[in-house]
């Protein structure tokens, strides 16, 4: 009898250890740690939509940190306003052998407002929890559960956030009614989910294994267009209170109008007079919006302001009006209601902003896509396209922040897709002109003027109205060049669609070309060396040039006395490739050196058997930009 007692208490405890799950970083396949930085061993997201305003989330996530750079990985940060409701969290931390070190709570997370530094009003406010642990490497395991009182955002699923991350095992589940319609987007998923229906419920399971880290390969597409995910939109939804349904992008726009704007746009009578007497000389509409856009710029201020519906929804006209700040919609709605004050048409539309161009989805509509809305002119054979956040960019000038993307235009009549304007390679320029006078002990002196356009004409706008002594400290970081120094500096806008800023700066460089023995050493090209790109074999990911441009420098280097001109030759180097053109040249009349150089890199999506093409195109650019001439000194 104590023998069979012995056996089935051994049992036990073997089949209650097998239960608990164990986090010995050993037990984790070499190939799920080479190139990772952290290892999600297993995560099981859960989404439970049991009604349009109660959606439940709960998250179970083991994630083992390998080293410091895996150390956001480990880190949790859970946004919740009226809409959104914590209802629990808690976690444990174990150790690399996989021994329970610490437990935590809601209690542990530091709780602060989401504001973002800019915003003015915002009803949102996070938690947060990063481990305290110094011992490498370890795992933290979160569990939490949120309620959501809306399903007009669901949260999507990636289930492998980053290159250096590999993952074990991750799950994500969508519970909802039979009768429940929901479009969803599957990316990059080779499998076929498990679906199990009954007479209360539809559960739709993804599931992924054993994915690997991979090394981060640079001028890649971003990762959301590349890696696995899952995204879900209800047919009909519920959010603060508002109601709708929609398919597709025609039928989003028109709910945004009808529910979001169209009963904003109200002015006071003496604001609607005031436009109308500040562009009744103008002949043309694009002149008179120009006069109106430049009152937008000198009356109102950009504020955020995320309270409620106000993430999708702006605050009215006539407040904008009264008060003089805003955001984004607020700014664009107002800019609107003084365009229909003189009987301009103007759109409403949404987009993804940010330096990376990032269009609408033509195939998959969702509130989740845009961060940003901007206004359309559709004029007569004359589009124009305006900014409505900044005090400072130029009538009808979009700058890199949102060109050359599909956006939403919101209307009575529904949803449109439009292309906003792209800036070309051609037009992104950035011409430099220099003469410089060397000195007989290597410095330099004299006087440079750069002229930027395009997407690189706010390459140094930043600058403008900054003190002198904060221009220089920030001229030093764009030039980057040992001993410079910077006697005086300006800068002129030419403020139009298409704007021009011009730097004009005297500099001096010391012991810039150095001399040793009978020898002067100059690097011609001193202020625009391209960097040079890794050479990676086996490339899996396109090679993905984001915005073209165009560079032209021309230095003329006034030789000192001592440089015997009689003995230099001339260095000239061009090629090209799909990727972009180069060409160097160097000439010397009397005592007078010049070098002049341009670049011109294509921007586009290219095979990733390409990228060897591609790194050699660079790589040579950046030795032909470090040529040295070693000068003969006169003896």
């Amino acid at each position: 009898m104590r023998s069979l007692f012995a056996l089935l208490l051994s049992l036990f405890i073997a089949v209650g250890a097998l239960a608990q799950d164990n986090y010995d970083v050993d037990l984790i396949p070499s190939n799920l740690r080479n190139r990772a930085n952290a290892c999600i061993r297993n995560e099981e997201t859960v989404i439970d939509m049991r009604a349009p305003d109660n959606v439940m989330l709960s998250v179970k996530k083991a994630i083992t940190v390998f080293n410091q750079n895996g150390e956001d990985e480990a880190r949790l940060v859970i946004f919740y306003d009226k809409n959104i409701s914590i209802k629990s969290i808690k976690g444990e931390v174990y150790n690399s052998v996989g021994k329970l070190t610490n437990k935590f709570s809601q209690s542990d997370f530091a709780d602060m407002s989401a504001a973002d530094g800019f915003s003015l009003f915002v009803d949102s406010r996070l938690k947060h929890y990063l481990p305290s642990v110094n011992q490498y490497p370890y795992t933290i395991v979160y569990n939490y559960e949120i309620r959501n009182k809306q399903n007009l955002i669901i949260p999507d699923w990636t289930p492998k956030p980053a290159d250096d991350v590999s993952v074990e095992k991750s799950s994500y589940t969508f519970i909802s009614k039979p009768n429940d319609q929901v479009r969803i987007k599957t990316q990059n998923y080779s499998g076929t989910p498990d679906v199990v229906t009954d007479e209360k419920q539809k559960k739709t399971i993804w599931k992924v294994n054993n994915i690997l880290a991979v090394r981060t390969e640079p001028y890649s597409p971003a990762h959301n267009t590349y890696s696995t995910s899952i995204q879900i939109a209800p047919l009909d939804f519920y959010y603060y209170n508002h109601k709708g349904n929609y398919t597709n992008w025609d039928e989003l726009g028109k709910w945004v109008y009808n529910d979001l704007l169209k009963d904003r746009r109200a002015l006071p009578p003496s604001t609607v007079q005031m436009v109308k007497d500040l562009v009744k000389n103008e002949k043309t509409d694009k002149d008179k919006a120009r006069k109106i856009y430049q009152y937008l710029q000198d009356k109102t201020r950009y504020i955020s302001v995320q309270i409620g519906i106000g993430g999708f929804q702006p605050i009215s006209a006539s407040e904008v009006d009264r008060l003089g700040y805003g955001d984004c919609k607020a700014l664009v709605n107002y800019m609107q209601s003084l365009l229909s004050a003189a009987d301009i048409e103007s759109l409403y539309c949404v987009v993804e902003a940010g330096s990376e161009k990032k269009s609408m989805d033509p195939k998959y509509a969702s509130m989740v896509q845009g961060n940003h809305i901007i206004l359309c002119m559709p004029l007569k054979g004359d589009t124009t396209w305006l900014e409505c956040t900044s005090q400072k960019i130029p009538f009808g000038f979009l700058s890199d922040f949102t060109d050359d993307r599909l956006v939403l235009a919101c209307t009575p009549e529904g949803g449109k897709l439009l292309h906003t304007p792209k800036l070309t390679t051609a037009e992104n320029l950035q011409i430099r002109k220099a003469n410089l006078a060397i000195q007989t002990d290597g410095s330099v002196t004299g006087k440079m003027n750069t002229v930027y356009e395009g997407a690189q004409y706010e390459n140094q706008e930043e600058l403008i109205g900054k003190s002198i002594t904060e221009q220089h400290k920030l001229l030093k970081e764009t030039y980057n060049i040992d001993n410079i120094d910077f006697e005086t500096v300006a800068f002129a806008q030419k403020k139009d669609i298409a704007p021009k800023l011009t730097e004009d700066i005297t500099v001096n460089i010391r012991n810039y070309a150095p001399v040793n023995s009978n020898k002067m050493f100059l690097q011609l090209n001193a202020f625009n060396v391209k960097k040079s790109v890794p050479e990676i074999r086996n490339r899996t990911l396109p090679v993905y040039i984001n915005r073209g441009y165009t560079d032209e420098d021309t230095i003329i280097y006034t030789l000192p006395d001592n440089v015997n001109a009689e003995l230099f030759i001339a260095q000239n180097k061009t090629f090209k490739s799909v990727f972009g053109e180069y060409a160097c040249k160097t000439s010397l009349e009397g005592n007078k050196l010049t070098y002049y150089r341009k670049f011109i890199l294509n921007d586009g999506t290219f095979p990733a058997e390409q990228y060897a093409e591609f790194s050699k195109f660079i790589n040579d650019v950046n030795a032909a930009d470090y040529l040295k001439l070693a000068l003969s000194l006169k003896k």
